[in-house]
């Protein structure tokens, strides 16, 4: 059993208060994915799930014991760290041996452990090799594997892949997913990387000055973001916002006119709103259309990428104070300069309110 619940768990460095009132249950088994903007608090969580950081207050438990008083060692974790901390003079078999050397395991038993971790992770013609000797996406597997042969209960991961150049990465989230269907162990991920939140999380924590915005699925919180941090830090290219104010409201949608002065209409539930309200439209690259029935914002393109299977135009619309980004068909070409009439179908957009909060979609 390797449930991690945190209850009320709050970190302080000093006067700074980095974690502020944790509580997250993270099923046994669950591939759960940190995120959030540089300082929000997510390694110091992983590191306080750790051990390698004392939580100020609250409680931590793994596997259902309480394990604040514990060291990392006796947590039942392994970690997995975004320098490889190898060491050089040692082959990869010794690397990943050295941890159970060190506990006196069994000569046999940590040769089996080492063989099954290395055949599962695809470096058993490694075994021998340096890690001079090996690129980067090796030297990562070769931690990885320092890590499985403690079988432990949980495997915290801080930010693993950012050392990789990008095509590797991907191949590594491949790898990474596939770990997690064969091992089937509890798995808690940090990262700056909302790809590789998106694709690895069977549910996605957004952290955001040491609190939790939203918990849930990767489509979840796609779809229907909990609040404006939430919508534009999950999904990339970013939502497009547009300042709007409120014409007509109800419980069957709301009608909202841009900035621009266009009428647009959301399929939301706003019977919390009413007429003359300030509001946000929110509108995601690939719901910005140039043929539809929905509202039509006169925009103009600044700047078009060509990138064979999708061309993305960003262009100027006077409700928001950024460009906006427009994602279309790869065979759509416009020019910088042209005007450009976007269309916004009343179910695929969203709408906040002044405090950012979003209204629920129907």
């Amino acid at each position: 059993m390797a449930q991690v619940r945190l209850t009320g768990v709050t970190k302080a460095f000093g006067a700074v208060q980095v974690l502020k009132g944790v509580d997250l249950d993270i099923a046994d088994g669950e591939f759960v994915v940190f995120v959030g903007p540089s300082g929000c608090g997510k390694s110091t969580l992983l590191r306080t799930i750790a051990g390698l950081e004392e939580a100020t207050s609250g409680t931590v438990e793994i596997g259902g014991r309480v394990v604040n008083a514990l060291s990392p060692s006796d947590r039942g974790i392994a970690m997995v760290f975004q320098s490889y901390a190898l060491y050089p003079h040692m082959t990869v078999y010794e690397n990943m041996a050295f941890g159970l050397k060190l506990a006196k395991a069994d000569k046999a038993e940590i040769d089996r452990r080492v063989r099954a971790a290395a055949e599962t992770l695809n470096i058993t013609d490694y075994l021998d090799r340096k890690p001079k000797a090996l690129s980067g996406g090796q030297r990562q597997r070769v931690a990885i594997g320092r890590a499985i042969v403690r079988e432990p209960e949980v495997f915290l991961f801080d930010e693993p892949l950012s050392n990789l150049d990008a095509a590797l990465r991907v191949r590594m989230r491949y790898e990474f997913a596939a770990l997690h269907q064969r091992l089937k162990t509890t798995m808690i991920y940090v990262t700056h990387d909302q790809v590789e939140a998106m694709t690895l999380a069977d549910r996605i924590v957004v952290l955001n000055g040491g609190r939790i915005e939203q918990v849930g699925a990767p489509m979840e919180l796609y779809e229907h973001p909990k609040n404006l941090f939430v919508a534009e830090f999950i999904g990339s290219p970013k939502m497009n916002l547009i300042a709007a104010q409120v014409t007509q409201a109800s419980a069957a949608g709301a009608t909202v006119k841009t900035a621009g002065g266009e009428t647009v209409t959301v399929a939301v539930d706003a019977s919390a709103a009413k007429a003359g309200d300030t509001v946000t439209l929110g509108v995601r690259p690939e719901h910005l259309t140039l043929d539809g029935d929905g509202g039509a914002l006169a925009t103009t393109a600044d700047f078009v990428e060509t990138l064979g299977n999708a061309t993305y135009a960003y262009v100027r619309h006077p409700g928001s104070p950024e460009t906006l980004t427009v994602q279309l068909p790869g065979d759509v070409r416009p020019r910088a300069g042209d005007a450009m009439t976007m269309h916004v179908a009343p179910g695929q957009a969203h709408l906040f309110d002044a405090d950012g909060a979003a209204f629920k979609r129907l």
